[in-house]
């Protein structure tokens, strides 16, 4: 048996708190590691003690071996346990961990090294027998051999990294025209991305499922799984939502996809906790698409189905305890469903977005695992994700219709979120019903940035439009019983409001004003041709509130940021800006700059594709940003001629800052 009493958890967020509790649990003192970025982050915290290992960015930090190893020698540890992401399937991290004389807690290198690279492990179960898609894993990877290979696969083609994953260095390429560019962009980005740019070809399968196997290896050669989980629910190639038992495997399908993945694990020697990937089509063909040779982030929905505790049974195993069971022992019960709370705005092609966490309460009759706290900086160099939220049920309409309502109740204001899309995804009698759903979901019932997410209708308006007057900062010093008393008769007070609209929704109207007048039971607003009857006392600042406006309840819970109102209601999350001391222009200063493009994300520029004089079309790419580990596009919403370039390759951009100008009516 291998000692392990101090743990250094070589990662950061919401997945180092969960590790750090199962840790506890076992006696181990728990050791963070943190980024000069993180230096605040909640995970410090939920680990007894910490180490600085300095940087910004990624590879400055979480993604530098000797900064990590290093760590682990000052806390003293005997165990590194790299959670997913950063370093967790890297086989030069493992050997140099243990080469440092601390226990890995994942599998063997060499186990690593095997399935890391996802042309070597295509070759690997193909020759074990196990049914891969069909496709190209050769070295050459010349552009006439890739563009021939195609031709002999058959479009549509998806183009993937060899070395990587996570939607980066992915693209689904329709017809042969398409290819030499998705070739070139798809190596560039897995260059970035993971150091190496050789490139996979796979037939696109029309709408799978995307169906993995939980297997358990211990250091004797046990090996069993834990069941499915389907995670077909994607956008930009990345799951977003995952649950378990799949409503497409029947038990026969389980116990077939089950004993292929048993065989993958035995077949490079695994031990820990890993997860094979497979392809299901719609005649209940699978084919394998790679093995993550760490920890899942959707593992909760397997622990909630199975009563296991994946994070323990990890650390058992590298202690060099046997499994605690058998493939016989093994019990579903109940059906669980994850979602993931990303920091992005989806009406605008998900695109992720940063910010300061200005109030957080998460629900609490469900599973939440986050690392979030009001005041906590959502940093653009890491993942989009920010938390996970889990329910579990005695059926799949009980564990859903749970989670909905978690999401309802869930508030996380100060930064973008996909909270209020995901409870309406989950609402959607498509995925209710559960027979369709597969990869293309998305892009079939919410391809539209308005089926996405909803301006503020007359309702959530007439409610900004209040709090902005009787929940003002100013007011606040006053006590609520005393908000609306007037010696005289009540005088009307000017309301004038902009809605900051994502950029797929820049046409609908986003200022609006007009007069409130505030009475002991609530107010009347004039802001059209019938006033509005508003009923109820504004709650604080994050407090739960529920107002009647014109007849209609609605809750709600709000936050000023300066004159900043951000407001969180179930169908939506808005942010106002109050500009009712703000004097009137002639025109709405919300369409001054229409001819400019500017940044919608915090992010560094990778490429810029146009100069002053260009003549550029609708939909020509003009810069290509990075952000939280993803590549982004910026493309002309019409024809016209570039004015002036203001960024250069290198450069910082936040929000709204001005990248491209065009000429005025050109």
């Amino acid at each position: 048996m291998t000692t392990l009493t101090r743990l250094l958890i070589a990662n950061r967020g919401e997945i180092a708190v969960r590790i750090a509790r199962s840790a506890r649990r076992l006696g181990m003192t728990t050791i963070a590691v943190y980024s000069d970025a993180d230096r605040s982050n909640p995970h410090v915290a939920a680990c007894d003690e910490s180490v600085a290992i300095g940087g910004m960015t990624p590879a400055e930090s979480y993604l530098s071996i000797e900064r990590i190893i290093a760590a682990g020698r000052a806390a003293q540890a005997d165990g590194v346990h790299p959670g997913y992401g950063f370093l967790a399937e890297n086989a030069a991290f493992a050997a140099a961990t243990e080469a440092a004389g601390f226990r890995f807690i994942g599998p063997p290198p060499a186990a690593i090294a095997a399935m890391g690279d996802k042309a070597r492990a295509r070759q690997r179960m193909a020759a074990a027998g196990v049914a891969v898609v069909p496709g190209y894993d050769g070295d050459a990877q010349d552009e006439a051999t890739l563009v021939a290979a195609a031709r002999h696969i058959g479009y549509p083609i998806m183009v993937k990294a060899a070395a990587g994953g996570g939607g980066r260095g992915m693209r689904l390429v329709a017809t042969p025209e398409g290819l030499p560019a998705a070739v070139r962009a798809a190596a560039a980005e897995s260059a970035k991305a993971f150091g190496d740019g050789r490139l996979i070809l796979e037939r696109a399968i029309d709408a799978p499922r995307h169906v993995e196997i939980q297997v358990l290896a211990d250091a004797a050669g046990a090996v069993i799984h834990l069941g499915e989980r389907d995670c077909s629910v994607q956008r930009r190639h990345q799951k977003i939502v995952e649950e378990a038992p799949s409503p497409a495997v029947t038990p026969a399908l389980r116990e077939r996809m089950g004993e292929a993945a048993v065989a993958v694990a035995r077949a490079v020697g695994y031990a820990g906790a890993g997860t094979v990937e497979f392809l299901l089509d719609g005649d209940g063909r699978f084919y394998f698409m790679e093995m993550n040779t760490r920890l899942q982030v959707e593992h909760p929905v397997t622990e909630l189905v199975t009563g296991l505790d994946l994070v323990e049974l990890q650390l058992k195993i590298a202690r060099g305890e046997p499994l605690p069971l058998t493939q016989a022992e093994v019990r579903i019960s109940g059906h669980a469903v994850e979602v993931r709370l990303c920091a992005e705005e989806p009406a605008d092609d998900f695109l992720p977005r940063s910010g300061e966490v200005l109030d957080w309460r998460c629900d609490e009759l469900t599973r939440c695992d986050h690392a979030l706290a009001p005041g906590l900086l959502v940093s653009p160099f890491y993942d989009s994700m920010l938390a996970k939220v889990i329910a579990h049920g005695a059926t799949r309409a009980e564990a859903i219709g749970r989670l909905a309502r978690a999401l309802d109740r869930t508030v996380l204001l100060g930064v973008p979120s996909n909270r209020a899309f995901l409870a309406r995804l989950l609402r959607h009698p498509a995925f209710a019903a559960g027979t369709t759903v597969s990869t293309a979901f998305i892009a079939q019932h919410f391809g539209e940035p308005a089926a996405r997410a909803d301006g503020p209708d007359a309702t959530i308006w007439s409610l900004a439009a209040w709090l902005s007057v009787a929940a003002a900062p100013e007011a606040a010093a006053i006590d609520t019983n005393w908000r609306a008393w007037n010696p005289g008769r009540p005088l009307p007070a000017p309301w004038r409001l902009e809605w900051e609209a994502p950029q797929s929704q820049q046409l609908l109207p986003r200022l609006r004003s007009g007069r409130v007048v505030l009475t002991p039971d609530g107010a009347v607003l004039d802001a059209g041709a019938e006033p509005v009857q508003v009923r109820g006392q504004p709650a604080m600042p994050r407090e739960d509130g529920e107002a009647e406006i014109g007849g209609v309840a609605i809750a709600y819970r709000y936050v000023w940021r300066g004159r900043t109102l951000w407001l969180h209601t179930r169908r939506g999350d808005y942010r106002f800006h109050c500009r009712r001391r703000e004097a009137r222009g002639p025109t709405d200063p919300t369409v001054a700059t229409a001819d400019d493009a500017r940044a919608t994300i915090n992010g560094r520029v990778l490429e810029v594709a146009v100069t002053a004089g260009t003549a550029v079309v609708a939909g020509q790419r003009l810069l290509v940003l990075e952000a939280m580990k993803m590549e982004h596009e910026l493309r002309a919403t019409r024809a016209g001629r570039v004015s002036s370039v203001a960024v250069r390759v290198g450069d910082q951009v936040a929000p709204g800052q001005l990248l491209v100008r065009f000429e005025r009516g050109a």
